[in-house]
């Protein structure tokens, strides 16, 4: 009961209190000036924000009106449907057909898989994608503005819902989700006349088929003319979307592709014929040619539009009976502001080298090593070899009287004759690196296959056995190595080194490097540059450049000096998809090292080794690589190399490749004899480094012969003594490891068969494995042939 419990009431308020205590709540006390300033302020403030996101609002509506005209307007390039068939049993060339028919608005005889309809005002370009080739659907799809699927309704009339998308059908599904979709859209063929079933199928395919699409894919049943034209009246208005690495860059899907002979032999210019679509192009721009490789301009010409939308019949007929091309406008290049065409840096092979020994000198020093004597030193205990090198002998007595025996206590006794012989164990290192470079192909994933020619069957499956061996022996024992009895531990193993942490341990990235590098491209920093390439793209697309075609022309591109070999394949009548060229941006010619986030493909079940020939697909391009596998280390500056692309898992693919910026989606095929390529892996890419370390694991395995407490004599992880001396006087000695947590280091050797003393920082079992990690720095091969074509 402590305290007072008076009651204190509110004070009362007065009616008649003055205006200034009425307002004095209104009166900033440190200033002395009424609040009203402070609450236009904010007010202001609440202004400027609202003008400003209206802006910002208007200008998001002006863009997506620009956009709006520039893909449907009279002007735009046509739209590109894409009809791709998800099973054997839908029919794809009857739908063209219609398509085309109902778009012409007429019963004429088509020509030409691109119509302009005066009735949509719409123009449209209907293309099929091959059932059973992947490749070609692939390359239809990359250019395709709607990606429509055909499913037949018959299947589900006979209760078979699984043929409703067979087998090639959710392949082509994968891959065009990996690749990055554009606007997709489902046409239903095959469907009833009755009304009630009609709806009902419908509504079984819609539930069956709308899983594996986006969720603002449509679906249209076609069967009747007043289907087409409901489609095609929804397809005008539609609001179509686009993978993100198609927008970046200008390309021309060829309408017409032709060979016109060069100057010099064995090359010739291409003139591929398209409208020009999502850029501008400039003529001083390098263009690449999907299948074929990079190349330069040698020319643009804007022709007329063949397929006007707003020209009366009567003139097209006219026009179509003179058979001449009109060329409106012509484009050349200026050899100041070309961009070259460089894709390998030329390396000096005598650069930073020394002044090379003649054969003369080289003769007769091997001469002067070969005849030297026997000399014997006394020098104090303790001296190096290195330090034994500078003591020079004042007289040649000395000599003779240090072949009296040396006492133990006395010094160390060099033999120089020895030293020499140590001299050349470094260059057996050199002899022997042939057999390093062999066991190293093996190590990565068995043995490297050879010639099928030169193989017997037998040969061949024996080999494919034993690498699907060597791959479930790398997911059950990674890294783990034998140690060979015919060549030293030191000789073998004379590039690896041993780390103290493998996430904090320091690795020169410019140490070693192979000779490749020297023909490679890298950034000071890639992101910056990524900016400034994307800066002058968009100011080619503002400005008004007098050497460039503008985008929805249709224009002729010379692509100069181009192999007549691939020429004559690019130009073949019986090519199942267009030729495409696109525009790079500046650097993407150039070959550098290219890290992609990879995973392998649920439906390819054979092992994919490092270094193995493979088909990468990474936007337009598709080139040949030779891989090399590491993890992902998100909190490590160095990767390990993987022998083998495992399943359920994101893993990095390092290739020499033309450089590329991203986002780019990533297809990996892999080639089989007398069949379609194979879909080994999908990804996407993830940077340009020349310097990212990737190094190769080895673990070396011995196992405990006696053990005393914190001591264990170890056996079978070396087979003689100076393997054991090597590794324990390095310059870093070499950390042990057990599979049961220890952690120790080599003491000394014991005995003549390579058996060794080691010390543990805590008991070892008899059961226990020592293990030794060694390390050293892998790189991809170079391909032995860019492209395929």
């Amino acid at each position: 009961m402590g305290g007072s419990r008076s009651q204190v009431n509110k004070p009362h308020k007065t009616r008649f209190a003055s205006k200034a205590s009425r307002h004095s709540h209104k009166i900033d006390k440190r200033s002395g000036r009424p609040e009203g300033s402070h609450r236009a302020a904010i007010k202001g403030a609440r202004n400027a924000r609202v003008q400003r996101s209206k802006a910002i609002r208007d200008q998001k509506r002006a863009a997506l009106l620009k956009e709006k005209r520039t893909s449907s307007g009279s002007s735009s390039p046509p739209r590109v449907i894409v009809l791709c068939g998800l099973s054997s049993s839908a029919n794809v060339r009857p739908l063209a057909e219609d398509l085309l028919t109902n778009a012409a608005g007429g019963d004429e005889k088509l020509t030409s898989s691109t119509v302009a309809s005066p009735t949509y005002k719409l123009r449209t370009t209907v293309l099929q994608a091959p059932y059973g080739d992947l490749v070609s659907c692939m390359e239809l799809a990359k250019v395709a503005d709607l990606l429509a699927f055909v499913v037949s309704a018959n299947s589900l009339c006979n209760n078979d819902s699984s043929s409703l998308i067979d087998e090639f059908g959710e392949q082509c599904l994968s891959v065009f989700r990996a690749m990055g979709l554009p606007s997709t859209a489902v046409l239903i063929r095959d469907l009833p006349s009755d009304t009630k079933s009609r709806q009902e199928l419908k509504k079984a395919v819609v539930s069956f088929v709308s899983p594996e699409l986006p969720e603002d894919s449509k679906f249209y049943p076609a069967e009747t003319k007043e289907d087409l034209h409901t489609f095609m009246r929804l397809f005008k208005e539609q609001h179509l979307s686009s993978p993100h690495w198609r927008n970046q860059r200008p390309y021309v899907m060829s309408d017409e592709a032709c060979i016109k002979p060069g100057e010099s032999m064995g090359l010739c210019t291409v003139l591929v014929s398209g409208y020009l679509r999502t850029h501008n192009l400039s003529v001083n721009q390098l263009v690449h040619v999907s299948g074929a490789g990079d190349f330069q301009l040698g020319q643009i010409d804007v022709l007329k539009d063949p397929f006007p939308i707003s020209e009366r019949k009567n003139s097209d007929v006219m026009d179509s009976d003179d058979n001449q091309i009109q060329i409106v406008d012509t484009f050349v290049p200026d050899p100041l502001n070309q961009e070259p065409l460089l894709v390998e840096n030329i390396p000096d092979p005598l650069a930073g080298e020394q002044t090379w020994p003649t054969e003369a000198e080289m003769e007769e020093a091997y001469e002067n090593n070969k005849q030297r004597k026997v000399v014997k030193r006394k020098l104090p205990r303790g001296t190096s070899e290195y330090q034994a090198a500078w003591i020079v002998d004042d007289t040649d007595d000395e000599g003779d009287d240090s072949e009296d025996d040396n006492p133990d206590g006395a010094g160390m006794v060099i033999d120089e004759k020895d030293h020499s012989e140590h001299d050349s164990d470094s260059s057996d290192v050199d002899a022997a690196s042939h057999f390093t470079e062999k066991f190293d192909q093996e190590t990565i994933g068995g043995t490297e296959i050879g010639d099928d020619e030169n193989l017997t069957k037998e040969q061949i499956e024996a080999e494919i056995k034993k690498i699907k061996e060597s791959n479930a022996d790398d997911e059950e024992f990674p890294d783990e190595v034998d140690t060979p009895l015919d060549v030293p531990a030191r000789k073998r193993f004379a590039k690896y080194r041993g780390l103290k942490s493998f996430r904090t341990s320091s690795w020169d990235p410019k140490e070693s490097l192979p000779p490749e590098y020297a023909r490679i491209f890298a950034f000071d920093n890639f992101t910056r540059t990524q900016k400034l390439v994307l800066a002058k793209t968009a100011e080619l697309d503002e400005g008004s450049s007098k050497d460039c075609a503008r985008i929805g022309s249709y224009v002729m591109l010379h692509v100069k000096n181009v192999p007549t070999d691939v020429a004559s394949k690019l130009c073949d009548p019986s090519r199942r998809s267009p030729v495409v060229v696109s525009g790079l941006l500046q650097h993407e010619s150039k070959i550098s090292v290219l890290h992609f986030s990879i995973k392998k493909h649920d439906s390819y079940e054979a092992p994919i080794r490092s270094k193995e020939t493979l088909i990468f697909n990474v936007g337009f391009r598709q080139f040949t690589a030779r891989p090399l596998f590491s993890s992902d280390n998100i909190n490590c500056n160095k990767h390990k190399m993987e022998r083998f692309l495992h399943h359920g898992r994101f893993s990095i693919a390092s290739v020499y490749a033309p450089i590329s910026f991203p986002p780019a989606s990533l297809i990996v095929l892999k080639n089989r004899d007398g069949e379609q390529p194979a879909v080994a892996a999908v990804g996407s890419m993830k940077s340009v480094d020349p310097d990212q370390v990737i190094l190769k694991k080895i673990v070396l395995t011995g196992y405990p012969q006696r053990v005393s407490k914190l001591k264990a004599i170890v056996r079978y992880m070396f087979h003689n003594p100076e393997d054991v001396r090597w590794f324990k006087a390095s310059v870093s000695p070499v950390e042990l490891w057990s599979k049961h947590g220890r952690r120790g280091r080599i003491k000394e050797t014991v005995g003549t068969h390579g058996s060794m003393k080691c010390l543990f920082n805590t008991s070892v079992q008899q059961h226990d494995t020592v293990c030794m990690s060694l390390f050293k720095r892998a790189f991809p091969k170079w391909p032995e042939q860019l492209y395929q074509i």
